[in-house]
């Protein structure tokens, strides 16, 4: 049985609703099984270790890095791997300090608060976790004007794990109040191979080496897109392979989800097409060519850019986007004299 997809990009980063129970499913459970990220998990495993052999909660921990890493599959191992249940939320989701303050108060001793895009919190709430974290203690303002009044409320120690996308976001009082920052960088190809072989089993499909290269090498460096091919390139081998997944079965499925060898969907080839054949390189300034794609200012920028500058095929200059010497052979075609080699402020050499 397939899954539900609600027809997104199928490599963007972030989780997409329908697919976040499957998405559970394969989470590792234990440090132990968490694939990766080698420094983050030798230093997130004498933390905890640490904190077990003195009977105290760990200190907080802030985990950044690309959507996608294993964020919240990590902060859901702390609590695990601690013995504690965990509290989920995220920052847009607390928009007054009294959300947070409810939050925290009905905390238990130990337990894990994780906290997804934290830097997105509301200032208001933001100020209020500073106590949280520091003395376990909040003060909620009850009233307004000259009689309000501060109303000291204790918190039991608790450990709170902030997840961020963009941690030049967050303030610095927030940010030095984090005991433990990991940084969380992108997979190597070898790494993701290892992913799609313990999601291969969990999902019960036939996979093959050189089927798992084939998906790694198309993944962004991203376990949640790794896992997400893996499940498309399953539906296509059960209905037109016989279920096992080899490097032609995995090259036919994602050529019909228009996913390229560089792991280039329909909207990164098309800014692509609109930089290099119709803007002859650039620059080109974003709205005209989010205009040119027919999408958002806002999904080119969030979504295709991304990847396509750390792939090396666009560059941003203060004139606008100019496709690299790779993204015309990637398509195929030839600068001609003047396309193609603008200097870094996208001025011709």
């Amino acid at each position: 049985m397939t899954d539900p997809f609600d027809g997104e990009e199928i490599v963007a980063s972030y989780a997409q609703p329908a697919e976040r129970e499957m998405e559970a499913s394969l989470r590792p459970r234990q440090l132990t099984e968490f694939i990766g990220q080698p420094r983050v998990r030798e230093q997130l495993d004498l933390l905890l270790k640490s904190a077990q052999l003195r009977q105290k909660p760990p200190d907080h921990i802030l985990l950044s890095g690309p959507p996608g890493l294993g964020k919240t599959s990590l902060a859901m191992i702390v609590a695990a791997e601690l013995g504690v249940s965990i509290r989920i939320t995220s920052g847009p989701a607390i928009e007054r300090s009294g959300d947070l303050a409810a939050i925290l108060t009905g905390l238990e001793a130990g337990e894990v608060l994780f906290v997804d895009e934290i830097h997105r919190i509301a200032r208001p709430a933001e100020e209020l976790l500073y106590s949280a974290m520091e003395d376990f203690r909040v003060d909620v303002i009850v009233g307004k004007g000259p009689g309000a009044t501060a109303i000291p409320l204790d918190v039991e120690p608790f450990t709170l794990v902030g997840a961020t996308t963009r941690s030049g976001l967050l303030t610095s009082p927030l940010r030095d109040r984090f005991g433990f920052v990991g940084h969380m960088d992108f997979y190597d190809p070898d790494e993701l191979e290892i992913v799609l072989h313990r999601s291969a089993g969990i999902l019960g499909v036939r996979l093959h080496d050189d089927g798992a290269a084939e998906i790694a090498g198309r993944s962004r460096g991203t376990p949640r897109i790794a896992n997400r091919l893996l499940r498309r390139v399953r539906d296509y081998a059960e209905v037109r392979a016989a279920g096992s997944i080899d490097r032609t079965v995995a090259r036919a499925a994602l050529r019909v989800y228009e996913v390229d060898e560089l792991g280039l969907d329909r909207l990164d080839r098309a800014v692509l097409h609109a930089l290099v054949l119709s803007f002859h390189g650039g620059p080109v300034g974003l709205s005209t060519l989010a205009v040119a794609v027919g999408e958002q200012p806002e999904t080119v920028e969030e979504v295709a850019e991304p990847f396509l500058v750390r792939a090396g095929l666009l560059t941003r200059t203060p004139r606008g986007r100019v496709a690299t010497p790779a993204a015309w052979h990637h398509l195929g075609r030839v600068p001609s004299a003047g396309d193609g080699t603008l200097d870094l402020f996208g001025g011709r050499p």
